[in-house]
Formats: structure tokens, C-alpha cells, sequence
């Protein structure tokens, strides 16, 4: 079991601290909306923030929705570390604790950047993906007047991302044509949560296998028996 915890904490030690060091680094070389190829014009880096959920979605405008998703965020990841031992303990797949621990780092390193990221870097109210109209939360931004943003502070902050896709569908392609294949712009956290998940899904039935079926013993034969007694004393 010491082999597993150790593999597994160095693969959640080395996404964490890649997330994060991408995340400061874009956050203190690229300003809001720069844009540079990665790969080619096809794999980008686009600094934006989310004040939601992973790629970019988001949870309603009120304090308590930020602060709900935040707690529900403290509660799966704590749900995540007591399953994950329980399931340690009882020597399951190696492969099974890793990709429990890739959803675990991925969440863990977006709950970082909403618990400290207002307080290690300057906070601009007046930049697009501060503003959440419904908050109820003015401030005054020169020009454009007062305009509501986000609730800041412990748990309120934005979740960095950056990476993005600019492929397109073909024109010929139904409904999709002429669309972005993937237009959410993701971290290396997203990832990590999703390629977890996905391996989770595809190899369900290698880590929950079928228990075999247990024959019950019938009872009716052992009531026929007595029957059969019975008629042999008549």
C-alpha cells in the first residue's frame, strides 16, 4: 500500500504544481485576453478567468452561489480522500487510485485559485470577467460608470484558465459546421479532472468487477424430503 500512496502522491504533486505555475506565470506575463499560439494557429494560450465551475461554466450571480460551490468543492474533495483510502486499504488497482487521484488534484488545484488568488495578485473590478451583473456588488469603473462585480475575498476568487482549441467543424458537418470543436477555454486542472473521470468511465468494469453469483440453497428440496417421510410411515 506504501508503493500506491507514494505513486499516487507524486502524480497529484506534479499536476498540482504544474497548474499552478502555469496559472502565476500567466497571470503575471499575459494581460486579460492576450492570445499566443502554442501549436501552430490550431492549440492557443488565452488568458481569461471563470468565477464558475470547470471550463468556464458558470453558477449563478448571488454570493451564496460562489460560496455553495466552494464548500461543495471542500466536501468532494474531503468525500475524495476518505474514499480513496478506504479503497487503498482494500488493494484495489493502482491504475483505479490514480485516476480517483487526477479528479482529486483537479479540483483541489481550482479550489486553490478561488481561496488565495485575491489575496496574491491585484484585483481589477473593472475587467470583463470581474463583472456579474445580479450581485449586487457595485463599483465605479471610470467610463463605464458603476457596474456590478464578483464578491471577492476567501473562496470568492476566479479559477485561471488558458488553454484553447481554435479547430472548427467543417462547413459540411450538420448543425456543427462552421462551429469551434471545443470552444471552452480549460487549465490543466480541467484536464486532469476530465482524463479522470473518462478513464473512471471506460474502465468501469475492470475496477468494479461482477462478484459471482452465490447459489442459495433451496429449500424445497429439504421440504420434500419430509414429505416423503411422512408418506413412507403412513
Amino acid at each position: 500500500m506504501k508503493r500506491k500512496v507514494l505513486i499516487v502522491a507524486l502524480i497529484v504533486g506534479l499536476i498540482l504544481a504544474l497548474d499552478q505555475i502555469i496559472k502565476i506565470y500567466i497571470k503575471t506575463t499575459f494581460v486579460p485576453g492576450e492570445s499566443q499560439p502554442l501549436l501552430g494557429d490550431w492549440f492557443v494560450l488565452e488568458f481569461i478567468e471563470n468565477q464558475g465551475m470547470a471550463f468556464g461554466t458558470t453558477f449563478g450571480s448571488q454570493i451564496w452561489h460562489k460560496l455553495a460551490l466552494s464548500i461543495f468543492r471542500i466536501i468532494a474533495i474531503s468525500a475524495l480522500v476518505y474514499y480513496w483510502i478506504k479503497q487503498a486499504k482494500k488493494g484495489v488497482r493502482l491504475e483505479f487510485l490514480i485516476a480517483i487521484g487526477l479528479v482529486f488534484a483537479g479540483a483541489t488545484g481550482n479550489l486553490i485559485d478561488s481561496m488565495f488568488y485575491d489575496f496574491a495578485f491585484p484585483y481589477d473590478p473593472c475587467m470583463p470577467f470581474n463583472r456579474l451583473e445580479g450581485s449586487g456588488n457595485f463599483s465605479d469603473c471610470d467610463i463605464f460608470g458603476e457596474v456590478e462585480t464578483r464578491h471577492t475575498g476567501f473562496l470568492f476568487g476566479n479559477v485561471v484558465d488558458m488553454f484553447k482549441f481554435q479547430a472548427t467543424w467543417p462547413s459540411w458537418v450538420p448543425y456543427f459546421g462552421g462551429g469551434e470543436v471545443f470552444p471552452a477555454i480549460w487549465n490543466i486542472a480541467d484536464a486532469s479532472i476530465t482524463l479522470g473521470v473518462v478513464t473512471i468511465f471506460i474502465r468501469q468494469r475492470k475496477y468494479f468487477p461482477k462478484k459471482p453469483a452465490v447459489e442459495a440453497v433451496a429449500e424445497a428440496p429439504v421440504e420434500n424430503e419430509g414429505e416423503d417421510e411422512i408418506n413412507v410411515a403412513d
